[in-house]
Parts: structure tokens; sequence; C-alpha cells
């Protein structure tokens, strides 16, 4: 069968031991009876599959937190590493080694050690959704454990999100109405506590085999994201 793994591993927890409790709840997460299911179904057909939430990864000292969408159903619902094994962790890991975040352009597998630097991954959703599209009251399911990992994550500064159910779901996570911090590629918002929110199209193949978003346009995203996160605190 294709796309089989021949073994999944939740890849090793961050050394935070309050993140790496908040891995293990995320995990054990059986709240949306419909994402279970799926799950369940997806495991039957292929057994080796990891199908089950995906928590975040990274540095836990990380200034650039990044929030996708939700897990791939052939991608980190498959290997258990946010944005590992399809083609949007193809684009991902490419752009963040062109920027100093990931040592590596490549990684396709949860256990082959990379380790990012200053940099952490998530996601709006944890469990891969039929047709990669989240109910409403599954992703508010999940955002406490978004609120939680944010809160864990000390250094955060840029927070730089992948479409517009990302964006939309760390502002509700903030509180924040979602009307005065449109979405749009390439925009910069201004939140409270010093934070800052990056918008980028998704780079799912649907956009990026479509042009709608090109590798020169997501570079300078990044290139940009890079810059802020490394730019002196404020006076």
């Amino acid at each position: 069968m294709q796309g089989r793994t021949v073994s999944v591993r939740l890849p090793e927890v961050p050394a935070d031991r309050r993140l790496a409790a908040l891995a293990r709840r995320v995990v054990a997460c059986r709240a949306c009876p419909r994402l279970v299911e799926y799950l369940a179904e997806t495991k039957r057909r292929w057994p080796d599959f990891w199908c089950r939430p995906v928590p975040g990864v990274g540095d836990p000292r990380a200034r650039l937190v990044i929030i996708g969408l939700a897990p791939g159903r052939r991608g980190s619902n498959r290997t258990a590493r946010m944005f590992t094994g399809d083609a949007s962790g193809l684009w991902l890991f490419r752009v963040l080694h062109e920027t100093g975040f990931s040592p590596r352009e490549r990684s396709e597998r949860a256990d082959d050690g990379l380790l990012l630097a200053d940099c952490w991954i998530t996601a709006a959703a944890r469990c891969a959704p039929p047709g990669n599209k989240p109910l409403p009251q599954e992703l508010d399911a999940c955002r406490p454990y978004l609120a939680e990992e944010l809160r864990l994550l000390p250094n955060r500064r840029v927070l730089l999100a992948l479409g517009k159910i990302g964006h939309d779901a760390l502002l509700k996570t903030y509180g924040l109405r979602l009307s005065a911090f449109p979405f749009s590629h390439g925009a910069l918002h201004s939140l409270p506590d010093g934070l800052l929110l990056l918008d980028c199209y998704h780079c799912s193949r649907q956009n990026t085999q479509t042009g709608k978003l090109t590798w020169p346009m997501f570079l300078a995203v990044f290139r940009r994201a890079q810059q802020l996160t490394h730019a002196p605190d404020p006076v």
C-alpha cells in the first residue's frame, strides 16, 4: 500500500516538562467523535500510520511560532510530527533551512533527530480532519491546547499563521476581534503584549501547484519573520 511507514512513534518530547506533559495530553485527546472515528478508519486502512492527535514540536525557547491548519492525512497523521512527510512539509522545512531555523532542508520522519532552532511548529487542529476541513466545534475543542502551548513558550515574539484558519485560531486564542486583523498574505499585525502576527498563504499542494503561493512569495514572508525575530527589543 502506497505511503506506508515501517514504524511510527511519537517524536522526542520537548525537554521542558510542561510542554512534554501538554504533548502527552494532546496525544491522549478524544474530544471530537467525528475525528476519532475518522482516525480509527484511517488506522484500519493504514495500520502503520500514527492516526492520533499530533502535538507541537520545536525549540522551547523559540521566538518564532508557526501555526498551521491541521495534520495531513498522509503527512503528520502518518509520521506523528507536524508538517513531516508530505508536500507541505517539503516546502516548510526547506524555507526554515534557508532562513536559519532548521539545520536541514528536508525531514520526512519523526525519528530523524531534527532539532529546530528558535522555532516552534503547531496547528489550529491536532487531528487530521476529513477533507482537511475541521469543523468549528473541533477547532474550539483544540483551542485550549494552543492557548496553553503559547503560554509555555515564554520567548514567543512572532506568530506566523499559515492560512486563515491558523490566523483566526490565534486571534480567538487571544480574545481578539477577527475583523480588526484581516488575513492577507504578507500582512503584519501588532497584537497586545508586543506580539506580532505575520500572515502567509498555507504551503498546501493546492496553493503551491496552482501558483497562488510561489516560492519567492513564501521565502519573502519567512525572511521577514527572520528579521523580526532577531530585531532588537524596543527601548
